[in-house]
């Protein structure tokens, strides 16, 4: 018994010390705790600043506002609008996984593929689910409080100009970088700088406060361009009415300021609107205006005409023999509908004679008529600066053969854009001067080049006055109120071997008013599909249709008087055999 009560005694003892052990080594814990807990509370409290900051501190980007671009008049083509983009952090957010589901039903996406998505990027802190939302509803979706759930302010392009505009403007990515047009081309000139600043923000990671300011955005420099948006709908509108009537394959007007040498409209068809541009082929964004080539066909003979009277050769009153209305050529047989006979030289562009230019043209001197179309800028690039302007071709002097030659004078062998030809034939209208394209405005005409004497170019108005006269082929180019002086293109396109039978673009290019030429216009409209391919029937209507509402829009006086048009049947008289 005694035994028992010693060891229960012993027991005792030592579970006494024990339990002291441990009362001690949990008070001295205890007041190392209360020491750390006084130390960081009263003696080193911007520690607990700098942590908590550390944590809820954040610097945000600041995205900066893109140069708006307008035409001549301010009327606004591309404009930035303020957007919000979801993002997350995939692991924050998957540690609340049951708010997925919530997440994506505000989202309008799948559960399973958002989720899947998530677990594909377990590692990433950042990731744009969408991009570009109306900011009210981005704040809705903020408004749920998801865990890692955060908004980004962009700027997203909107085009108020649609499609009327869409090829010379271009449009930006989705992150807001110029890809095609004028947004490409001056890209360094709209974008702007970001900027950045430091927030705070809640646990959810919402900015709740702009602590500072660290880097000011610096917006886009604004961007005037050249159009006039009236002419440009004007032309947008003739020509998709003539590509839809004609069941065309596509078309094209460019029209130039003669004094100036602005673009003032440019248009093509099929177009696309930059504000939606899923529903369309890529193929569709190209502005056909600048960058597709064609032969000019008999469009091409006022500048072989240009250079006759430029050699001393020929004079504004000469002689052309084109009889029997026909030439051969090496193996190839030129020839008119009918044979013209000897006629002056004006007759050949009124009656758009093959014969007679390509006579005119092989009387020339190669290298001297090489080196008038070559001032007349063919074969080269304009200065308009835009992306993917191509510069035609024409072969130089030292590869012509004789055909070559001959087929010249009337807009075969060498090719050509819309552009390069509106510019060719501003030089008539702007008297023998060649003046840079700009399709930006400009304060004052830029200085000019001399191309051919003005006499010349004098000379060569007055025979275009009469192709738009009774025994013209432009006779639907005729303004009332305005003289016009141009000239049609009939041109058998290129096909595999040699030239399709059936496949043409209808061409006219001209100026008016003809006293004093304001505007420098060429239509050109591809492969129409109902019977009736001619440039005087299917693109001259067109730049009647253009140039009458242009002239209207700019204020410009009509010049046709009684007087004139006794003048024209003169003209018109004297041309004749």
């Amino acid at each position: 018994m005694s035994r028992m009560r010693f060891s229960k005694s012993m027991f005792q003892r030592r579970f006494h010390r024990r339990l002291l052990v441990v009362a001690v080594i949990f008070s001295a814990a205890f007041l190392v705790l209360l020491g750390r807990a006084v130390q960081l509370q009263l003696l080193d409290q911007e520690f607990l600043a700098r942590q908590g900051d550390a944590r809820h501190l954040r610097v945000a980007p600041i995205a900066a506002h893109r140069g708006m671009i307008t035409d001549r008049h301010g009327e606004p083509l591309a404009v930035s609008t303020p957007v919000d983009s979801i993002w997350v952090n995939p692991k924050q957010l998957l540690e609340a996984s049951d708010r997925v589901g919530e997440l994506a039903r505000a989202l309008g996406r799948p559960s399973d593929r958002l989720l899947g998505l998530l677990t594909q990027n377990p590692d990433r802190e950042f990731f744009y689910l969408t991009r570009h939302m109306p900011p009210y509803k981005a704040e809705a979706i903020l408004d749920l409080e998801i865990p890692g759930v955060y908004t980004q302010r962009e700027y997203r392009r909107y085009y108020p100009a649609g499609e009327v505009a869409g090829h010379v403007i271009g449009f930006t990515n989705i992150d807001d970088q110029g890809l095609e047009g004028l947004e490409l081309a001056y890209d360094p000139w709209l974008s702007g700088q970001p900027g950045a600043k430091r927030v705070l923000r809640d646990r959810l990671g919402r900015a709740i406060e702009n602590v500072e300011s660290i880097r000011a955005p610096q917006a886009g420099r604004d961007l005037m361009t050249s159009l006039d948006l009236r002419i440009q709908y004007l032309a947008y509108r003739a020509l998709k009415s003539m590509v839809q009537q004609q069941s065309a394959r596509a078309g094209s007007v460019v029209i130039l300021d003669v004094v100036t040498g602005e673009v003032l409209a440019m248009v093509n068809q099929p177009g696309y609107n930059p504000n939606d541009r899923r529903r369309f082929d890529v193929a569709r964004f190209r502005n056909q205006a600048a960058t597709d080539l064609f032969e000019p066909g008999s469009s091409f003979k006022p500048f072989i005409i240009a250079a006759a009277l430029e050699s001393g050769r020929y004079q504004a009153d000469s002689f052309i023999d084109t009889s029997p209305g026909y030439i051969i050529v090496g193996a190839k047989t030129i020839e008119d509908k009918r044979n013209l006979g000897r006629v002056p030289i004006t007759r050949v562009l009124t009656k758009s004679s093959n014969v007679g230019a390509s006579r005119i043209a092989l009387s020339l001197d190669a290298p001297q008529l090489w080196s008038v179309l070559d001032s007349f800028g063919f074969g080269q690039l304009t200065s308009s600066g835009f992306p993917g302007e191509s510069a035609g071709l024409l072969n130089h002097h030292e590869h012509w053969r004789e055909i070559g030659q001959a087929v010249l004078a009337y807009g075969y062998g060498l090719s050509v854009t819309p552009l390069q030809l509106a510019q060719a034939y501003a030089i008539f209208g702007a008297g023998g001067l060649k003046r840079p394209v700009s399709l930006i405005a400009v304060e004052e005409p830029p200085a000019a080049v001399r191309v051919i004497s003005a006499a010349t170019a004098a000379s060569v108005m007055q025979m275009m006055e009469t192709v738009v006269g009774p025994e013209g082929t432009a006779r639907k180019a005729k303004l009332a109120g305005y003289r016009v002086a141009g000239k049609t293109g009939t041109v058998r396109k290129a096909a595999a071997g040699g030239y399709a039978e059936n496949r043409y673009t209808a061409v006219f290019g001209g100026l008016a008013p003809a006293s004093r030429p304001r505007l420098a216009i060429v239509v050109a409209i591809h492969e129409p599909g109902n019977g009736v391919y001619y440039g005087g029937e299917v693109a001259a209507p067109v730049f009647a249709e253009v140039a009458a509402g242009a002239l209207r829009v700019l204020g410009v006086a009509p010049d046709e008087t009684p007087a004139d048009t006794a003048d024209q049947r003169v003209i018109q008289a004297m041309s004749r055999p």
